[in-house]
């Protein structure tokens, strides 16, 4: 089984890239974030042609997610219990015996800003939210955008990044949260080359000077870390012209 995840910043403008990837990976499951359109707008037809259903939820120009499957999605949950808000920023269905928790968690915007507040209270949330998954799941993956590099490896440059938002301090102790539920990041379970990362700024030409950070994973309950086989960054799309600034992440399971 092969399961994806990428921050298409916009279906309306990354849907042929989308479609061109799909042909070219054939994943099982592919997570989309910020979508940025509404539900009634959302491109199912494209996706149903490609051969993948697809359940969504959406709002005009902000957030969105999505998750394509070859199977059908059950047990939908399109929001976040205990979370502030109705922003757009989770998925939670089952793909065969599979939980996929597809998560767009907020930027942050600066540390000390009211978005930043919210971020970590969203984060909490999903904390509460995930260990009562857990226990009714045990196959689990909650993958897509965390908007956190969770180590210095994660940063090209983690001096000039040191308490800034993505890579500060309470971030990062959230994102250790959710390890301490059980979850493994399984790309850090296989060898990987330095400076491996998932989003770069489209600005001073940081995707050509590799000045990004990984901040887009793939966290596995115990029993779905000990079926993953591989997992990696494909930045080919980052090449394209008009690209998403992230890239998409894969993992492949042998479930047995």
């Amino acid at each position: 089984m092969k399961i994806a995840t990428w921050n298409v910043n916009s279906i309306r403008v990354r849907l042929p890239q989308v479609l061109e990837w799909l042909k070219k990976e054939n994943p099982d499951v592919l997570c989309l974030q910020e979508t940025k359109i509404t539900d009634v707008d959302f491109p199912v037809v494209a996706f149903r042609d490609a051969g993948y259903q697809t359940v969504y939820t959406g709002q005009k120009t902000y957030n969105g997610v999505a998750t394509l499957s070859r199977a059908p999605a059950n047990d939908v949950i399109a929001s976040l219990p205990g979370a502030e808000g109705d922003q757009k920023r989770l998925l939670a269905a089952t793909v065969g015996d599979v939980r996929v928790v597809n998560v767009y968690i907020p930027n942050g915007e600066e540390v000390g800003s009211e978005k930043y507040s919210y971020k970590l209270s969203w984060l909490k949330a999903l904390e509460k939210f995930l260990a009562k998954e857990l226990k009714a799941h045990p196959r689990l993956v909650i993958l897509g955008d965390f908007n956190i590099a969770p180590d210095e490896r994660d940063v090209h440059d983690p001096k000039r990044w040191e308490g800034h938002v993505l890579f500060s301090d309470k971030e990062r102790a959230a994102f250790q949260r959710l390890a301490k539920l059980g979850l493994t990041d399984v790309f850090r379970e296989f060898e990987q080359q330095e400076k491996s990362f998932s989003w770069w700024d489209y600005r001073a030409g940081a995707f050509h000077r590799n000045h990004g950070l990984r901040i887009d994973h793939i966290l596995c309950s115990p029993a779905l870390t000990a079926e993953c086989r591989a997992c990696r960054i494909d930045i080919e799309p980052r090449k394209h012209e008009r690209p998403s600034d992230h890239a998409p992440v894969i993992a492949e399971f042998d479930l047995q």
